[in-house]
């Protein structure tokens, strides 16, 4: 039984449209998952959208690192455990465990900040918010360790992307779900058919909205794959992904 409050738990169930034909959990619909769940405990903690958007500030996803010990696969329901980890000036920092059952199945950590949506600065997040269960974050063991994203110094593949309507989330620009998906499908069928990611670390850099275009590059090294996406309007860059496959 879980008595720390700043940990939640909730088992998702998986359906068809969340897995591809190889029955391998789509990356997209794994992001979904992660943001609902850090949403509703955010929500639950007396920080989530409900303190916030009347204010005219929310919570933006800067940085992941994922770790695998086995890509869910075949699995019609995944355990996900989140922690709040607390805050420190600028960033807040939040924590998550994959589990088929009792079997463990990888691990995530996450850093978010605070956004004044009416110039895009960021604010300091203990003084911008009063709450009990914002607590000082204070590194431990099972925080993991970004990996460095490099440039790329050649490009192996590119496409271009139009942002649709039903890209865009209640902020007002695409959900960062889709940010994995057009990195990833730069990578060819057999090549996504074949492996599983072992690491993932993303940096979101820029948000991109409505009518935009979006251009996906990626360098392919041996079971390395470095992505980044651009904006094809003004040429910024939004996105930084490394993928590690088995």
């Amino acid at each position: 039984m879980i008595t720390n409050k700043l940990i939640a738990e909730k088992t998702v169930p998986i359906t068809y449209a969340d897995i591809n034909y190889n029955l391998v959990l789509k990356p997209s619909a794994l992001f979904n998952y992660l943001q609902d769940l850090a949403s509703e405990n955010a929500e639950e903690l007396g920080f989530g959208y409900s303190a916030t958007y009347h204010r005219n500030i929310g919570w933006f996803l800067l940085k992941y690192r994922m770790e695998f010990v086995d890509y869910p696969h075949n699995i019609n329901k995944i355990k996900i455990l989140t922690e709040a980890r607390g805050c420190h000036r600028l960033f807040a920092y939040r924590n998550f465990k994959l589990y088929n059952d009792n079997e463990f199945l990888g691990q995530i950590s996450s850093t978010w900040s605070l956004v004044d949506l009416s110039n895009k600065k960021l604010m300091t997040i203990d003084s911008t918010i009063d709450c009990e269960n914002l607590v000082k974050f204070e590194k431990c063991e099972d925080d993991l360790s970004y990996d460095k994203i490099p440039e790329l110094s050649t490009i192996t593949c590119e496409k271009e992307f139009e942002i649709r309507y039903d890209d865009v989330d209640v902020n007002g620009h695409a959900n960062n779900a889709n940010y994995i998906i057009w990195a990833f499908e730069t990578l060819d069928f057999n090549f996504r058919s074949n492996k599983k990611l072992k690491t993932l670390d993303v940096v979101f850099k820029k948000e991109v909205k409505y009518g935009s275009k979006v251009k996906s590059l990626v360098q392919i090294v041996g079971n390395t794959t470095i992505h980044l996406l651009k904006n094809s309007n003004t040429n910024e860059d939004l996105c930084a992904i490394k993928a590690e496959w088995i």
